[in-house]
């Protein structure tokens, strides 16, 4: 009987992909063989050695130390795509207030409340300082086009937007995913000459922390407005406060409010909602699980965060293998199976950064082979399935 631990509430379409003959479900992680996990953190946690693997019920996996995992042989997951629609969404919705100065408009409308016969004449009166562009005919550039970028560019183009689009590692899915009409940029810095509208969906590292800064935002158009549903630290706040304040930047829209934003002229901090809908949870805990039932039971390893994408169907035992990626370790691998008089049918070696991947389909008894494998300096963990 697997066990799957859950540090937040997942929502019952996803765990009850979980066969009760198989697994059993709780809020209890302790033994657990596998964790789902939503918003809470996981950095300081340490690991038992029987952990398999962590899925996160959403895109981001800044709650969870991806490396260490990794080092320690436990598969982390995510969800891409799964909440897209709901972001997406969001986005369009967020440049519309932008664009119309629509929350100090309700804001001002509620101002009104007591005046009685003079509301209609109040408004008629002050609504023009709530006047904005309309997006249709405005140039939208979206930083990083993957499964939330590529259906936020499809949608503006539809409300009548011209799209410019910039992602140094766009896949082929997503390329095909872009509808007739979207220009794709060989930099940054084309996406700032020429957008009304800037929209970030890449992911938060190193590399990319302050994307937006003083220097980015003085090559943007004047009065542009930017959209961050991505992560709050890809745009450096103090850049994006002056920038408001000198009307280089119309407005900041952000759904990862901190303290210095709320409340300045020109932000519209949303609290996080972006994939805050019953549809975007229930196939964030769907795609969760299953992803979890294809690892424990197959060995199978799909949208990995820190280990390589790795499918094999197996007509014998499958054995899998975890281990550092470093130069002669195939033929140590192998080299355990042949001693054991165990035929290989069939292999699979993946690779990611560091950490490699073997799936390896083994006929035959194979014996203390497994216990030979996890003896090699370089491996990680083995598991039979």
């Amino acid at each position: 009987m697997y066990k799957i631990g859950t540090l937040n509430k997942i929502a019952a379409i996803g765990t009850d992909n979980f066969d009760k003959a198989k697994y059993t479900v709780s809020d209890d992680i302790a033994g657990a063989d596998a964790i789902m996990v939503r918003s809470a953190s996981m950095l300081e946690m340490e690991f038992e050695t029987g952990l398999l693997a962590i899925a996160r019920a959403g895109a981001g996996t800044n709650n969870i130390p991806v490396d260490k995992c990794a080092a320690e042989g436990i598969c982390v997951f995510n969800t891409p795509g799964a909440n897209a629609n709901a972001v997406k969404e969001l986005v369009i919705c967020g440049m519309l207030l932008a664009s119309r100065k629509i929350p100090a408009g309700l804001d001002w409308a509620k101002t009104l409340k007591g005046k009685g016969d003079e509301v209609g004449k109040l408004v008629e009166k002050g609504k023009g300082a709530y006047v904005g562009p309309e997006i249709a005919g405005k140039t939208l550039g979206v930083i990083g086009l993957g499964a939330i970028g590529v259906l936020v560019a499809n949608a503006a183009m539809s409300l009548g937007m011209k799209v410019i689009g910039y992602d140094p590692f766009i896949s082929v899915k997503s390329a095909w995913g872009l509808k007739p009409g979207a220009v794709y940029a060989s930099s940054l810095s084309a996406v700032y000459a020429e957008a009304d509208y800037i929209t970030l969906h890449l992911p938060y590292n190193k590399d990319t922390k302050h994307t937006v800064n003083e220097a980015a935002i003085a090559s943007m158009k004047d009065g542009v407005r930017i959209l961050n549903f991505a992560r709050g630290e890809l745009v450096d706040t103090t850049a994006i406060i002056k920038a408001l304040a000198d009307g280089k930047v119309s407005s900041y829209v952000v759904d990862f409010p901190s303290d210095d934003v709320l409340g300045v002229d020109g932000v519209i901090a949303i609290p996080h909602l972006g994939a805050s809908t019953p549809e975007s949870e229930d196939n964030c805990a769907v795609m969760a699980a299953e992803e979890l039932i294809a690892y424990i039971e197959k060995g199978d390893i799909i949208n990995s965060v820190n280990l390589p994408n790795a499918t094999m169907d197996a007509v014998g035992t499958k054995v899998c293998i975890i281990h550092k990626n470093l130069p002669d370790t195939i033929s140590k691998i192998t080299g355990v199976f042949g001693a054991a008089g165990v035929n290989i049918e069939n292999m699979v070696n993946k690779s990611k950064k560091d950490i490699a991947y073997t799936m390896v389909d083994a006929i035959g008894e194979i014996g203390d082979a497994a216990e030979k494998l996890s003896a090699l300096d370089f491996v990680i963990k083995v598991r039979v399935i």
